[in-house]
């Protein structure tokens, strides 16, 4: 499916995490497409809840998880129709008080309660600093996080957020600190997904 939508992309990536990679997730190109985004979701709402993690809430930080988290909410209630409804929110971005500009926030009248047990989805982790920090903020807000879930695992099965880690693919590729890229010192542009191809 991946390698359907070209969403399986090769060339030379400037990742959300900061590091470089030759191969990108771009998920975005599955989850336009409803019919593709709901059944990884199945899939994946499906693993959970046969380990008892299923949530009231499902939340993912924006903007790569902003239609991830639709998909899950609604696949878990598919799963339990005659269960509560299950919130799907996202995490925005915002510069904290300390001026750090990769703080989140749940914001627009949306709120957590200490009742709610929070399952954080991003698309793609790999180093997962985002749904890290996502975690945290859940924690921070008196609510329980429960479990973090993912499309693609690009880290290799390496990252440990302390609590289940669930995904529907793990691929081991291969990732580069700038000043150590390959790619970079052999002149090849880096692009930054999803600004147009432009140079980073």
């Amino acid at each position: 499916m991946l390698r359907s939508v070209d969403a399986w992309q090769t060339g030379h990536f400037l990742l959300t995490s900061g590091l470089h990679g030759k191969e990108y997730m771009q998920c975005q190109r599955v989850m336009q497409y409803p019919r593709y985004g709901m059944q990884l979701a199945r899939l994946l709402a499906k693993q959970l809840n046969e380990n008892n993690l299923t949530p009231s809430v499902v939340a993912g930080p924006a903007l790569g998880a902003i239609h991830w988290e639709v998909f899950m909410a609604s696949a878990f209630e598919e799963l339990n129709p005659n269960g509560p409804p299950i919130k799907a929110i996202f995490a925005e971005r915002i510069t904290d008080h300390s001026g750090d500009a990769n703080s989140f926030a749940i914001r627009r009248g949306v709120a957590l309660t200490p009742e709610d047990r929070v399952l954080v989805v991003e698309d793609v982790t790999t180093t997962g600093g985002s749904a890290r920090k996502v975690v945290d903020l859940v924690r921070s807000l008196g609510a329980t996080p429960i479990a973090v879930g993912a499309v693609v695992d690009r880290s290799g099965s390496k990252i440990d957020f302390g609590i289940p880690f669930h995904k529907l693919i793990t691929l081991n590729l291969e990732t580069f600190e700038p000043a150590n890229c390959p790619l970079c010192k052999d002149g090849v542009p880096v692009v930054k997904p999803g600004s147009s191809k432009k140079p980073a």
